[in-house]
This record gives C-alpha cells, sequence and structure tokens, in this order.
C-alpha cells in the first residue's frame, strides 16, 4: 500500500509540474504576446510546481478542512518552495528567471504577497477539488501501468535534467544520445506550446523579460565567512541547535520544574529544529536585518509556526513518532503548534537578527581562514554520523514498540546501545504516532 501510495505522489508530480507549465504558456500569452518555453528543462515540465504540490499534499493533509489554515499554510510552503527554486536556478544559471522587486511584500526578489495569496489560493484548491480526482484518475490505471508510466516519465525527466546540466557546463557533445533526446524533448514542448498558444494570442513576448544577470560577481573574500555563505550558516546553525537546546531546556525547568532532555539527536545538546530555523531565518532574513522589530516580529511569528507545523509532520510520517504536543494549550493547531508558542518564534527572530546575530556572525569572522574551514567541516561530518545514528535508533525504537527482535548486527547494538530506557532519556516527551 506503501508503494502504491509513492507512485500515486509522484503522478501528482507530473500532473501538476505539467498543469503549471501549461499555466505559465497561457499567462505568457495574455501578458508577453510571445512564445518561450517557461520551463527551465527541455520537457513540458515547471517542476517548482510539482514540488509545491507534493508540499502541500503531504504536509498540509490534516488542514484540508479548515479552509483558512489550508490557505494561509498553502501560501507560506508553496512560497518558501518558490524561494528555493529561485535561488537554486539564480545559482544554476547565474540569472533571476522572475523578480518581484517592486511588488507590495517582497522578500528577496523572489516571493511576495500577491504571489504567496495566490498560492495559498492553488494550494486550497488543489488539495480540497484537484487532487481527489487527479487520485481517482490514477488509480482507474492499473497498477502495472501506471508503474511503467512513472518509470518512464523519471528516465525522461532525468536525461532532461542531464541534458540542462550539460548545457549549462558547455558540454554539450560529451553524450550525443542525451543531447538527441532533449532535443526532441524539446521539440515535442514547442510544439505543444504553439498549440496552446496559436487558441491564446497571435504573437507573445518573451516569458521573462525582466530575466538579468545575478548581482553575483564578489570579490574573494579577505576573512572568513564574510556575508551570510555557506561556512557562516553552518556555524550559525550549530550555534543556534545549541543555543535553541539550552532555551528550551531551561524553559521546562521554569514552567514544569523538571529537567529535561529537549536533544534531537543522541550525541550531544542540539536541536536541529532550532539549528535548522536560525540557517533558514538567516538566509531568509539576512538583506532584512535592518528593517523594524514589528516587521521582524510578524514574519517570525508566520514563518516560524509554519515551520514548527512541517517539522511536526515530517517527524511523525518520517518515525511514527511525536516529538511534541500542544493539545493542552488554548489556539493549537492539531497540537503541532499553538499561538503562544508562534509569538516566540517571533521574539526569537527580533533577538536573534537584532541582538545576536551580529555579536555572533563578528566572532565567527575573527576565525583564521583555514582553520575556520577545517572547523566546519568536522562539525558538519560529526553532525551527519549524529544524525543517521540518530535516525537508525528512533526507528529500531519503532520497530521494539511493534515488538519486532533484532535481525542483525547492527539492531542488536542499538538496542544494547539506545534501548527503551535510554531513548526515554534523550525524547522524554516523544510517543508512538498511533498513540497520540
Amino acid at each position: 500500500m506503501e508503494v502504491e501510495r509513492i507512485y500515486c505522489l509522484l503522478g501528482l508530480f507530473f500532473a501538476y509540474s505539467f498543469a503549471g507549465w501549461v499555466f505559465e504558456v497561457m499567462a505568457a500569452a495574455v501578458r508577453r504576446k510571445q512564445f518561450v518555453n517557461r520551463g527551465v528543462l527541455g520537457g513540458p515540465l515547471c517542476c517548482i510546481y510539482g514540488f509545491a504540490a507534493l508540499a502541500v499534499t503531504i504536509g498540509l493533509q490534516e488542514l484540508r478542512d479548515r479552509w483558512i489554515f489550508l490557505f494561509l499554510g498553502a501560501a507560506i510552503v508553496c512560497s518558501f518552495v518558490e524561494w528555493v527554486a529561485g535561488h537554486l536556478l539564480e545559482r544554476l544559471y547565474h540569472r533571476r528567471w522572475w523578480d518581484y522587486s517592486g511588488r507590495k511584500g517582497c522578500i528577496d526578489h523572489y516571493i511576495c504577497l500577491g504571489a504567496a495569496a495566490t498560492w495559498g489560493i492553488a494550494g486550497l484548491i488543489g488539495l480540497k477539488f484537484v487532487n481527489p480526482l487527479l487520485l481517482t484518475l490514477l488509480h482507474w490505471v492499473p497498477p502495472v501501468v501506471l508503474r511503467v508510466l512513472i518509470w518512464v516519465a523519471l528516465g525522461l525527466l532525468a536525461v532532461d535534467a542531464v541534458g540542462a546540466y550539460m548545457t549549462i557546463l558547455k558540454v554539450p557533445e560529451r553524450w550525443r544520445q542525451v543531447e538527441e533526446i532533449q532535443s526532441r524533448l524539446l521539440a515535442g514542448t514547442v510544439k505543444v506550446s504553439s498549440w496552446i498558444t496559436a487558441r491564446v494570442q497571435r504573437r507573445m513576448e518573451k516569458a521573462y523579460p525582466s530575466i538579468r544577470t545575478a548581482e553575483t560577481v564578489r570579490a574573494k573574500p579577505l576573512v572568513f565567512a564574510e556575508g551570510c555563505g555557506f561556512y557562516k550558516l553552518m556555524l550559525l546553525f550549530f550555534i543556534g541547535a545549541f543555543l535553541g537546546d539550552l532555551a528550551e531546556t531551561i524553559f521546562c525547568r521554569l514552567t514544569a520544574g523538571v529537567w529535561m532532555s529537549r536533544s534531537s539527536v543522541v550525541w550531544g545538546p542540539f536541536s536541529i529544529v532550532w539549528g535548522l530555523a536560525i540557517m533558514i531565518a538567516t538566509k531568509m532574513l539576512y538583506n532584512y536585518r535592518e528593517r523594524s522589530d514589528g516587521f521582524l516580529f510578524v514574519l517570525g511569528t508566520v514563518l516560524g509556526g509554519a515551520y514548527e507545523y512541517l517539522c511536526s509532520v515530517f517527524t511523525e510520517l518520517a518515525f511514527g513518532v511525536v516529538f511534541w504536543d500542544y493539545s493542552e494549550i488554548p489556539f493549537n493547531l492539531g497540537g503541532r503548534i499553538n499561538l503562544l508558542y508562534c509569538f516566540f518564534w517571533g521574539i526569537a527572530a527580533v533577538v536573534w537578527l537584532k541582538k545576536l546575530y551580529p555579536l555572533l556572525s563578528g566572532l565567527i569572522e575573527k576565525l583564521p581562514m583555514r582553520r575556520g574551514k577545517i572547523l566546519t567541516w568536522c562539525l558538519v561530518v560529526f553532525m551527519v554520523c549524529n544524525i543517521a545514528v540518530s535516525v537508525l535508533a528512533l526507528a529500531r525504537q519503532s520497530e521494539r514498540a511493534a515488538g519486532q527482535p533484532a535481525s542483525n548486527g547492527v539492531e542488536l547494538w542499538l538496542d544494547d546501545h539506545y534501548g527503551d530506557a535510554v531513548m526515554g532519556r534523550i525524547y522524554p516527551n516523544s510517543i508512538q504516532a498511533e498513540q497520540k
């Protein structure tokens, strides 16, 4: 059943990617009056729509009957997908594929209030009305046929992506077969696009006339982790993970009167939720750190609440474990978030960007270049191993709860070092999802 669900989700991905491409072509026909393939790839797909649809389908299913929260959740989640996609495309092509500068509520060129509202409406309609129809159609397809179609589509997508990457590297002659397949995909895409365009308008302008070279050519930094790059963000992740764990531990002591582990991993006092939150918030709000406290508070409240909600959904789906439950606190949403703690996220955003970030950023930049890089990579390797062991330990805990005995050396080692007593100390508030 789980395998069937995966194929259905992939079917939704391709359906929405194609529908998004059709929408973009039609929108360009109305606004720009000249056809240009709106997709990054050669095939008729705008994958940003597919990823956004999957994020809403998987992450916001519980909000299906709560229209307002579903609208807000879809607006935030899809905007984040759009923000990530914009930066990835800019990094690959050194160009901006769209730019919302000058629009109301614009953040970092790639998201704005108008686009977010459109995403919210689209997500609501998609989850409430379109998904049931598409899933019904997919269930009508014989399972064997569906799997073949999905694998063929994945194969073509992979070849298309490789061809696009080769084009970026300017090595189109290295793999002629890949180039040939991508050329055929592009030819088919042009035919379909032209058919759509002919029924919308005679001539179109280029889809993204505002595309422009990104302001990227920077001088090589003279200090370690200058600006808001990889090394700065990685070190802030570790600092945020530690400070977040410390803050939650103290908070539990003050409110519940007990010392309680709030760590996300089995090695060390690190909260992955807080670490990622600090890293993402810094990246997204770096250019707005001088804005007013009120602006940062509102944005932090909204983004922090959405982030915590999705983290709760992800951990429950991935590990079958609920790490926190706010059901007893007023103004909660499915026990995953509550209004009071959302306000805490807003306060944290202000304190972080106005007080802590300038101080910590200055300290990080004082590290010697070579030693700073070595330290960062050592910490990254440590955390990757830490997360891997933690995931295995949590998975094994769920298996023990289901009565499954150890079947190999790894599971025996996990039972010996991370039994129920140890896991109970590390994750004292965790419960199995079915017990929630």
